[in-house]
C-alpha cells in the first residue's frame, strides 16, 4: 500500500485519492462514481470477460449495489442477485430477459396493481401472451399451459387479499413441464418463505419495502438459479437502463442491518391488530394469515412455518364515502400506497395499486370500496389500535 499521507495534490482535478491506513471505516461507504478507470487495456478485458473483479460504468455495477445484492442472496440462498432501480424493474427483467415474441407466460390471477397491468396491457404489445390462474389450484396451471409457455409469476402470499399460493403443487405442475417458476418475495420475505429452497427458478423483491423498510428508496433485486437466465436478465436490466442508485443501496443495506428484529416486532404486532379488528362490529372481514378464519390458513400453517408476516387486510361494512370518512379521521396514520415501512401506513387498493382495474375486475378479486390493506410497523401496538378505533367510529 502506498503510503500518500504526505503527497501534496498537484491539481485540483482528479488525480488525488482518499488516503488509506492501516485502519478502516465501519460504516460502509458509499461509492457515487458512474465511471470506474481501469490500469490497461488488458485489465479492461478481464473485467468485461469475467478474469477480473472490476467496475467500469455505473450501469453495468457499481460496489454499492454488488453488496447488497450480496447480502439479499445470502438471506435468499442465492448466487449473482442482480440489484435494480425499482421492485417493477426486477420483474420487467425477469420477464423481458427470459421471453420474447410468441412465448407464453402465466401470471396469478392476484397479484401486485402493477404487475397485473404488465400481463392484461403491455406485454401483449410484445407479442408476449398471458393467461392468469388461480395458484391456489396446481390443476388450474396445468390447464393452462402451452407447449410456447415459458414462465408463472406469482406471489406467495398475495397482494393485497393475501390468498396463500400451493406454492408445492405449482412447483411440481411446472418442473412436470419445464415451465419456470418466477416468485415475488415481497409480501413473505426469506424470514416466511424461500423459493429457491421449495425448487422455484427466479426469485424477486421490491426492497422498498420490508427488506429496507424505512420508505427512503427505490430498488428491486432479481435472482435466477440458472447462470444462463442469471446473464439474460443481467443484460437486459443493463441495456435498458434498469439501474439502481448508489446511495439507494447504501441506505439498503444499512435497513438490511435491523430487518429481523423490525420482522419480528411488526408481526407481532400485526397477529394482535388482526384479532382485534375481528371483535368490531364495523369490520366486515379481516384477512390475515394466521388466523384460522383466513381460508388459507391451514396452507399458511404448513408453508410459512408460524411466520405469517406483518400484512393485513380488512374490509370495512361501508361505501367509498365511509371508507374516506375513516381515512380522514385518523391524520396521524400514514395513508400511503406502500408497505414493509417501520411506520404502519394504510392503502386503499380500489384508488390506488389496483386503481387500473375495472370495478367487476376489483370485485372478482374480493376488493370492494371498504377494503384496506394494512403494513403493519413497529409502534405501540395500542397506540395502532387507538388510531383505528378514531377511524372506525368516524364510518
Amino acid at each position: 500500500m502506498t503510503d500518500r499521507r504526505n503527497d501534496r495534490p498537484q491539481t485540483l482535478v482528479r488525480r488525488h485519492p482518499l488516503t488509506e491506513g492501516v485502519s478502516r471505516a465501519v460504516v460502509t461507504p458509499i461509492q457515487p462514481s458512474v465511471v470506474y478507470a481501469s490500469p490497461s487495456i488488458d485489465m479492461l478485458h478481464a473485467q468485461y470477460e469475467g478474469r477480473a473483479q472490476g467496475y467500469t460504468y455505473a450501469r453495468e455495477g457499481h460496489p454499492n449495489a454488488t453488496l447488497l445484492a450480496q447480502k439479499i442472496d445470502m438471506l435468499e440462498g442465492a448466487t449473482g442477485g442482480l440489484i435494480t432501480g425499482s421492485g417493477m424493474a426486477a420483474v420487467t427483467a425477469a420477464i423481458m430477459g427470459l421471453l420474447g415474441a410468441g412465448d407464453h407466460i402465466i401470471g396469478a390471477d392476484q397479484l401486485y396493481g402493477r404487475s397485473l397491468r404488465l400481463m392484461h396491457q403491455d406485454l401483449a404489445r410484445f407479442g408476449i401472451a398471458t393467461t392468469l390462474v388461480d395458484v391456489g389450484n396446481p390443476e388450474a396451471l396445468r390447464a393452462a399451459i402451452r407447449p410456447e409457455t415459458r414462465m408463472i409469476l406469482l406471489e406467495v402470499v398475495s397482494n393485497p387479499t393475501l390468498r396463500v399460493a400451493d406454492m408445492d403443487g405449482i412447483i411440481a405442475v411446472a418442473k412436470e413441464a419445464g415451465v419456470r417458476v418466477a416468485v415475488d418475495n415481497t409480501f413473505t420475505t426469506p424470514m416466511g418463505y424461500r423459493p429457491f429452497d421449495h425448487g422455484a427458478d427466479i426469485v424477486i423483491h421490491s426492497v422498498t419495502k420490508l427488506l429496507a423498510g424505512h420508505s427512503d428508496v427505490t430498488l428491486g433485486y432479481v435472482a435466477a438459479s440458472d447462470p444462463a437466465d442469471t446473464k439474460k436478465i443481467y443484460d437486459f436490466a443493463v441495456t435498458t437502463g434498469l439501474t439502481p442508485s448508489p446511495y439507494d443501496c447504501w441506505l439498503a443495506e444499512r435497513g438490511l442491518y435491523t430487518f429481523p428484529l423490525r420482522f419480528d416486532r411488526a408481526e407481532a404486532n400485526a397477529a394482535r391488530l388482526a384479532d382485534w379488528f375481528a371483535t368490531q362490529p364495523k369490520v366486515a372481514k379481516v384477512l390475515y394469515p394466521g388466523r384460522t378464519d383466513h381460508p388459507d390458513h391451514a396452507r399458511a400453517k404448513a408453508l410459512l412455518a408460524g411466520r405469517y408476516g406483518n400484512m393485513l387486510s380488512i374490509m370495512i361494512d361501508g361505501d367509498a364515502a365511509a371508507a374516506n370518512r375513516m381515512v380522514e379521521a385518523m391524520p396521524e396514520m400514514a395513508f400511503a400506497p406502500t408497505l414493509g415501512d417501520v411506520g404502519t401506513t394504510l392503502s386503499h387498493p380500489p384508488s390506488s395499486s389496483h386503481r387500473g382495474l375495472t370495478p367487476a375486475g376489483r370485485a372478482a378479486l374480493g376488493i370492494t370500496d371498504g377494503f384496506f390493506r394494512i403494513s403493519v410497523g413497529i409502534e405501540d401496538v395500542d397506540l395502532l389500535i387507538a388510531d383505528f378505533e378514531a377511524g372506525l367510529a368516524a364510518i
